[in-house]
């Protein structure tokens, strides 16, 4: 074996599923003590890519080799056995069970045929030492943050000396100074030989700890560059195939009359006193830190939750909002931060999750009308370019960027009056982010009222025309001018 061998190198993957090409003869490299970031749209290969390396899926044609020794991996036991932990972006957490139980589960150490949990437990913290870090050790995951889960995976992948560790969009729920703790760790993980390979759609975090970058569009390589050589324009073109000139399309805001108001909005400490008005033809940003309180208050809104005071008024009319329900009835729809959980049936097919939120104008003596329904539904796939086999498809089978289009098609079938996003472009790619940013921009023309809550400050100042910005429940300050405003006064405001 030379020297010279990769960590890890795949070579011509294909990959087919019914009615879809996913993988085309893709192949990587990484080399140990490497950071390799696996960009691409959704629906790109990456997962199935990354499922196929951990065991989970195996592949039609090509070859898998790990420091220049050929693998093939049948089940997810026999590529961690060989060296590989994949930490998925949906953790592969028991919650009842605690951080310890969790790193040794299914590979328990035993003696005298009894699990000796005296030396699984010592393990485990000297793993969390090793990581900086204090895990509270009897805590049932499920009562841990999410920062901390994805620490216990980390935790799982080093138990078993895994010399190439995948992460999967692992800061997606992370606040900033939790992302510098794990960039931390990455290095730390470098410096120990070990390959990681980094996928994200955040491009800034790209260039902050990657070396080397891969990219794949349609089931297929488009580009390989080391990161001092390449451009974030060079990455978005190789992703989606075009030039995106603009992050952010340009737009002239014409707006018009207070279309909602909240006015003393509360719920115990989540949401303490919040007043603002959004107007037609305009879209307000909701920011702050995680846990300021953003989307505990759009669900006040919607009635998802039951508010302790405060007035919801549309049209200067003050509305009795008690569920969904009502808040439907009234011209509000929700956009929810967890597309998976409260956003769609993913049991259900795509067809069912389209007209669940439309019945009343889909139905007629109690029938839906199947034939109204598919054709509003395909009109909704062409304009919003939702990807899919057909209607019938289950929409856990989608990508992530294609569930988020099923949503938004639902809404806007409803044809709401006030819009709120809350995380609208969470964990979809460039090109979905830049056709959800055309329509929030081609809805706010038509005189919607739209809230759009972000994590991501440059997609509020590239999209907002004003900033309420949110700490600890309250609201800490207003940005009239959003176009003219920085991440610096954004950020003053969120410590306030």
């Amino acid at each position: 074996m030379s020297n010279c061998s990769p960590l890890l190198e795949m070579r011509g993957v294909v990959k087919s599923f019914p009615g879809v090409r996913a993988l085309r003869g893709v192949s990587l490299r990484l080399q140990a003590g490497e950071v390799l970031a696996l960009l691409g749209e959704n629906g790109a290969g990456k997962s199935t890519l990354i499922k196929i390396l951990g065991g989970a899926q195996r592949a039609e044609a090509g070859s898998i080799a790990i420091n220049g020794r050929e693998a093939a991996f049948h089940s997810p036991q026999e590529s961690r056995r060989g060296g590989v932990a994949v930490i998925y972006q949906e953790f592969n957490l028991v919650p009842g069970l605690t951080a310890v139980e969790n790193i040794f589960l299914g590979q328990e150490l035993t003696r005298w045929g009894f699990v000796a949990r005296k030396q699984e437990r010592r393990l485990a913290a000297d793993l969390f030492e090793r990581l900086g870090v204090e895990i509270d050790l009897d805590a049932p995951c499920r009562q841990l943050s999410t920062a901390q889960q994805q620490l216990v995976e980390i935790a799982k992948a080093l138990a078993f000396d895994a010399r190439i560790i995948v992460m999967d969009e692992p800061s997606a729920a992370l606040t900033s100074h939790e992302v510098d703790r794990l960039f931390e760790i990455i290095r730390d993980l470098k410096s120990r030989g070990v390959g990681v390979l980094y996928i994200s759609h955040r491009l800034d975090e790209v260039f902050a700890i990657a070396d080397r970058v891969t990219v794949l569009r349609d089931g297929c390589n488009t580009g390989e560059q080391i990161i001092e050589k390449i451009t974030r324009n060079q990455i978005i073109g190789w992703m989606v195939g075009r030039e995106l000139k603009d992050e952010f399309p340009q737009r002239q805001s014409k707006i018009g009359a207070p279309k909602l108001e909240v006015s003393g909005l509360r719920r115990g400490r989540a949401v303490r006193d919040v007043s603002f008005t959004v107007r037609c033809g305009e879209i307000l940003a909701l920011t702050g830190l995680v846990g300021a309180g953003r989307t505990e208050t759009v669900r006040l809104i919607f009635g998802a939750d039951q508010r302790q005071a405060g007035e919801i008024r549309i049209d200067g009319n003050v509305l009795s909002i008690r569920s969904p329900c009502d808040a439907i009835s009234a011209g509000i729809g929700l956009l929810t931060e967890d597309r998976k959980l409260q956003g769609l049936a993913l049991g259900h097919s795509i067809r069912d999750n389209f007209g669940l939120p439309n019945l009343t104008w889909l139905s007629r003596c109690g029938f839906v009308q199947l034939c109204r329904e598919r054709d509003s539904l395909s009109n909704y796939v062409k304009k919003l370019q939702i990807k899919l086999q057909n209607q019938e498809q289950l929409a856990v089978h989608l990508s992530g960027g294609n569930q988020q289009k099923v949503v938004l098609a639902k809404w806007l079938a409803r044809n709401c009056d006030v819009l709120l996003f809350d995380e609208p472009t969470r964990g979809i790619d460039v090109g979905a982010k830049y056709e959800i940013y055309l329509l929030l921009n081609e809805l706010a023309a038509a005189g919607k009222a739209l809230v759009m809550i972000s994590s991501e400050l440059p997609e509020v100042l590239g999209m907002a025309d004003r900033i309420i910005v949110m700490h600890e429940g309250r609201v800490t300050g207003e940005i009239a001018d959003a176009r003219h405003a920085t991440q610096e006064q954004i950020m003053a405001l969120a410590h306030a």
